[in-house]
């Protein structure tokens, strides 16, 4: 291995005012500068020094600095004369735009969550407001008959409220247990829920027993 000297450097290897501007890694080829008239010159494959090529006539001398300072831009973006732009996969570029990476594990440590929160949105779906929607919307209560006189009585519909249960319900309207029940067949006492229709007498029934029937 050779021992490095002070003539190895560019302003000694290279000629009078040409500067190295670039390395095209996908090549493998360093790019020059001549700073006499702007032009842009490619060495050999694979050589730090060597045999270059003109692949670019520069400016002439009546550019402004204003105009060099835009090559320099254009150059140092790794673009080259020929329209060449440098990928991301070249090292110097992929410094100057950094991936942000991409973080799974947040996604994976949140998904419980959403799954179980879906869950509660359902269960309440089904157990509070469906059941509450079926029973306030288009609810008719039956007319009824007293079997042994034969009268005739009505029913109307009384919405629950919180609180409420079947039998303080049936004993504040004064209505017979038994024709509560015939009147409001389905519903699930245990699971009463606010803003669920019942269907109730239109006057006392809980003075007398009687066997009532539906119309």
């Amino acid at each position: 291995m050779g021992r490095w000297t002070q003539y190895d450097e560019d302003e000694y290897r290279l000629p009078d005012g040409f500067e190295r501007i670039g390395y095209d890694a996908d090549v493998g080829k360093f790019y020059f500068r001549d700073n006499n008239d702007g032009s842009v010159w490619e060495g050999e494959e694979g050589a730090e020094f060597s045999e270059m090529t003109k692949i670019s006539n520069g400016a002439s001398a009546s550019h402004s600095s204003d105009d060099e300072d835009e090559d320099d831009i254009d150059i140092e973006s790794g673009r080259r004369g020929d329209g060449y732009q440098a990928v991301a996969s070249d090292p110097t570029m992929a410094r100057s735009h950094p991936r942000l990476p991409y973080n799974a594990g947040a996604y994976r440590t949140l998904f419980p969550f959403f799954i179980i929160i879906g869950t509660i949105l359902l269960l309440a779906w089904k157990f509070i407001i469906q059941p509450s929607f079926s029973h306030t919307h288009g609810i008719q209560c039956p007319s009824f008959s007293d079997v042994n006189d034969g009268s005739m009585h009505n029913s109307s519909a009384y919405i629950v409220q919180p609180g409420d249960t079947c039998y303080e319900i049936a004993k504040s309207h004064h209505c017979d247990w038994a024709l509560f029940a015939v009147l409001n067949d389905g519903v699930k006492c245990e699971r009463l829920m606010p803003g669920t229709s019942l269907c109730l007498p239109t006057e006392p029934t809980d003075n007398v027993t009687h066997v009532y029937a539906l119309h």
